[in-house]
């Protein structure tokens, strides 16, 4: 009997993002929208990966961002606004509903922690949409221990755990090693889409441009050794 059955090629598609970045949450509503149209959305798999804005921003220092963005931008507070309402105009084309002048400046370093516990337990994506709402729409701040474990349950992580890694340095070292491995691949902002590590998108670009990359990405894939 002839064997019939079709390989599924698969996409792998990695995101470097960092969860206090109104770009990355556009980019990945933006993917997500794509993922909605693509033939094979089913044989996708999203894997999320960390960045750091502001690697140097101290630890323990909380900054409300219209105030950091005039300091690093050498902007006026207008100028920072006409910014900013720029950004929340193209987010509420998303359905995003962003509050930057009430979003604060931390070191994501524990949050980044955080979303590489909630990857082994297969909830990435979940608590990346969390942390970046949190931030961006609700002016929560992604450095308060209390904060973060809250956040933790509420993408769905066991508490108990969440405390300990939020208290604790677990994970440290892997969210190190995306940051490594986004300096080697030649990253230098987010977010930052690599699909089948063969095809890249730089930026918060259209939905159909996402899908164009997707649609090359599955085409130029080798299905599964039999």
């Amino acid at each position: 009997m002839n064997d019939t059955t079709k390989a599924v090629k698969t996409v792998r598609v990695e995101v470097w993002s960092d969860v206090v970045c109104p770009w990355c949450y556009i980019g990945k509503r933006r993917l997500e929208r794509a993922l909605e149209r693509f033939e094979h959305a089913g044989d996708v798999e999203v894997v999320w990966r960390s960045f750091q804005l502001d690697p140097a921003f101290p630890r323990g220092a909380r900054k409300p961002v219209p105030e950091m963005l005039a300091e690093k931008m050498g902007a006026t507070p207008a100028q920072v606004r006409t910014m900013q309402a720029q950004v929340t105009a193209l987010a509420a084309e998303e359905g995003l509903v962003y509050d930057l002048e009430h979003s604060i400046m931390v070191n994501t370093i524990d949050a980044h922690r955080l979303t590489h516990l909630a990857k082994k337990h297969g909830l990435d994506g979940q608590a990346h949409e969390r942390l970046l709402r949190a931030n961006l729409i609700e002016g929560q701040t992604l450095d308060d221990a209390e904060t973060l474990v809250r956040l933790g349950v509420e993408a769905g992580l066991p508490e108990d755990e969440t405390r300990r890694v939020v208290g604790g340095t677990a994970h440290l070292d892997d969210v190190e090693a995306d940051i490594r491995e986004a300096r080697e691949l030649g990253v230098t902002g987010v977010p930052f889409f690599v699909l089948n590590r063969a095809f890249a998108v730089s930026g918060a670009q259209p939905a159909e441009l996402f899908l164009s990359a997707l649609r090359q990405a599955y085409e130029a894939a080798a299905p599964p050794a039999r």
